[in-house]
């Protein structure tokens, strides 16, 4: 599959890369990674990243405006993106051959070429694994920027390798990339540095969230209280993983509101909740996953189904 994949690069003159909505560091890390990993092998394509740009992610990459013309005769890679509803610039469509580099379950098995790996602890880390591959069989050579993006893109989605996902081939990749040159401190500074207005946000979800006596919790952010502390939508998924550190919690949701959406936030410890990710829209990882529920009343029952996991788990 990875050969396959790796021909296909060879084959076309122009490249372009997806990733999903709402990115978090390993859509740009694995999206970003992989382009510039093409771009220093193949310095002859045109390799581009669409998708709207987080400014959180800022001290990662950019991604780029193209015109549709481009997108005629090109090859299309999504990464790190479960189902084509999530994929960010729904112009793939109107390319020539779609690649999917996933690790997320794969619902949707879209593309024409699909590499799929649940076991890995991110899509970054799949694509130091393509590289390696690439590297005997087609002579590629890792540049600092993409070990740059790849390492980020591993430490974002194992919360900075405590995730039960981080295994010895997570670590030993690792490893490999902190041997390329580019400064960890900035990248650890950008993922975790926050401003006073977030922190004084967290010291809320830390004063306000609820927990039963099964370990489920969950904290309400509607839009009053984000406008208190003037914070986005998109700055709370620095404080997702916050209440992982409460003693005795096994499974927490946090809802966000968002224009006329609310983003349901889910994490465990080890009842796995994607099956409920998915009941409302959404899915993920079986103890990290993303859905939408459009009221409050909804909301209520996310918080039912959740309590009923983690009273059976």
């Amino acid at each position: 599959m990875k050969r396959q994949i790796i021909d296909k690069i060879k084959q076309y003159e122009t490249i372009i890369v997806h990733r999903h909505v709402r990115p978090d560091p390993d859509a740009y890390g694995s999206q970003m990674g992989l382009a510039e990993l093409i771009r220093a092998n193949y310095p002859e394509k045109k390799v581009y990243t669409v998708g709207e740009h987080d400014e959180s992610l800022s001290f990662l990459a950019h991604p780029e405006q193209i015109d549709d013309a481009v997108f005629e005769g090109a090859l299309i890679i999504a990464t790190d993106t479960a189902n084509t509803e999530r994929i960010d610039d729904q112009r793939y469509t109107m390319g020539d051959f779609l690649i999917k580099i996933d690790h997320h379950p794969n619902d949707d098995a879209y593309g024409n070429l699909l590499w799929i790996d649940t076991n890995a602890s991110s899509c970054s880390e799949m694509i130091y694994e393509l590289y390696e591959e690439a590297k005997d069989y087609a002579n590629w050579q890792m540049s600092d920027a993409s070990a740059r993006l790849l390492f980020a893109g591993i430490v974002g989605d194992t919360g900075r390798f405590l995730f039960p996902s981080a295994s010895a081939k997570t670590f030993e990749t690792a490893g490999q990339l902190i041997q390329y040159d580019f400064d960890r401190n900035q990248v650890f500074d950008g993922m975790y540095e926050m401003e006073r207005k977030l922190l004084n946000l967290q010291g809320y979800i830390y004063q306000h969230f609820m927990m039963d006596e099964n370990g489920m919790a969950y904290i309400k952010l509607p839009t009053e209280v984000l406008e208190q502390f003037d914070a986005t939508p998109s700055e709370t998924s620095l404080l997702v993983g916050s209440l992982g550190n409460v003693k005795n919690i096994r499974a927490w949701v946090m809802f966000i509101e968002e224009n006329d959406t609310i983003r349901v936030r889910l994490r465990s410890k080890g009842p796995v909740i994607n099956g409920l990710a998915k009941k409302y829209n959404g899915g993920g990882h079986p103890l990290a996953s993303g859905a939408t529920a459009h009221s409050w009343e909804e909301v209520e029952q996310v918080i039912v189904d959740l309590k009923e996991i983690c009273q059976n788990a």
